[in-house]
């Protein structure tokens, strides 16, 4: 199936199938009781969510969006069960699978642990421009969300973009 930028693949609560993302770039975001929104992931080419439901169903941890046109390959919850408990050495495809994202995560805590704010937006800008070229971070992302993956102030953000902008 294809989604277009702004288009909602699943809500945080539902229940549903898993998802294989072929091409595109997903966000996920967390839905707080208070309505607003925080960015906690977002989901590159090659990587089946939700990840939390790879091997037992649970319920969406959050809210998965397109943030570009995106290919998803739909997943049946109940075929994706069946099929581990037939074939069992895709428990090691799994695994893999999940040990890519902790290298990912591992990639965003050494971008969380730098002190200088300039320092945590340029590794983000590099990382995510490996994903979208030729577009800019700040086509895909808005400056609030961008503070949201890294740790920073909108304001912070704002700032530092308009730096970036003014050397260029």
């Amino acid at each position: 199936m294809i989604l277009h930028k702004g288009e909602t693949l699943f809500r945080q609560g539902e229940s549903g199938p898993l998802y294989h993302l072929n091409s595109g770039l997903l966000k996920i975001v967390r839905l707080h009781p208070d309505g607003s929104q925080y960015l906690v992931n977002i989901i590159v080419p090659g990587e089946t969510i939700p990840h939390h439901s790879l091997i037992s169903p649970r319920a969406y941890f959050g809210t998965a969006v397109a943030l570009v046109t995106s290919e998803v390959e739909l997943l049946p919850a109940a075929e994706w069960y069946q099929s581990l408990e037939r074939e069992p050495e895709r428990y090691r495809t799994i695994a893999m699978q999940l040990q890519d994202k902790l290298s990912l995560l591992q990639q965003r805590f050494d971008q969380l642990t730098e002190t200088a704010p300039a320092d945590k937006l340029r590794k983000f800008q590099a990382w995510f421009q490996d994903y979208i070229k030729p577009a800019a971070m700040t086509d895909v992302l808005t400056q609030d969300e961008i503070g949201q993956f890294i740790g920073l102030r909108r304001e912070t953000v704002n700032r530092l973009l308009r730096k970036q902008a003014k050397r260029q």
